[in-house]
């Protein structure tokens, strides 16, 4: 039948998904030193950005490239930024606690500094959308990675608001609703997310009226 021929839309889509459950699985496998999630991270997005592109990939050669040549920076970054959640975290849980049981003055001051908190974790989390899809694609020192991927979440908001609707939707169905997708997890979180973190790359990697350029790899 036409619908099982492998050109056809359905079969397409069958083969994304088996891409997807194959590269979350290789995520979560080397993910499990913990401090090597960045890496791995970086080595899931430089698949799924070239299948994103309609390049040809052989799924566990691209991810154990990219996995060796960024392990470095990326578990770098990692543990910053894995150092910085967890005092944002730990910030949050103090405050928030502390708000509770103060009146008058110190509970305006301790709402305000939870405000603070707060809009830096929202910030902490636009970096984490971007830095790892970075790493994998352009050239950087690890402090330009960082600024990048903020001012670039900062610059396509929608871009930043897909990719965020796109991570809660995938958690929210897989813990609320059908916990099988579970096997798909940030494989497909990724596979959804690179068609627009590709087009954002893409745009951000040369502009002609700037002196300080993106350097694609």
């Amino acid at each position: 039948m036409k619908f099982l021929s492998y050109e056809s839309k359905f079969s397409q889509i069958i083969l994304k998904l088996c891409n997807c459950c194959y590269l979350n699985l290789l995520w979560l496998i080397c993910s499990i030193p913990i401090f090597t999630i960045g890496a791995s991270t970086s080595a899931l997005y430089s698949v799924t950005l070239k299948i994103a592109r309609n390049e040809d990939v052989i799924i566990h050669r691209q991810f154990f490239k990219a996995f060796r040549e960024n392990f470095r920076q990326a578990t770098v970054l990692w543990l910053i930024l894995l150092v910085l959640g967890l005092c944002l975290g730990g910030d949050i849980y103090i405050l928030y606690h502390l708000h509770t049981h103060a009146t008058g003055t110190i509970a305006v001051i301790l709402t305000l500094m939870l405000a603070l908190v707060i809009v830096a974790t929202i910030a902490y989390v636009m970096i984490l959308f971007y830095v790892f899809p970075l790493v994998t694609s352009v050239v950087n020192t690890n402090i330009a990675m960082l600024k990048n991927s903020f001012l670039i979440s900062i610059r396509y908001l929608f871009c930043t608001i897909l990719v965020f609707g796109i991570h809660f939707a995938v958690f929210f169905v897989s813990v609320r609703i059908f916990t099988p997708l579970l096997i798909f997890g940030q494989g497909l979180c990724a596979m959804l997310s690179s068609p627009f973190l590709s087009n954002v790359i893409q745009a951000c990697s040369y502009n002609p009226n700037e002196t300080n350029q993106i350097n694609e790899k």
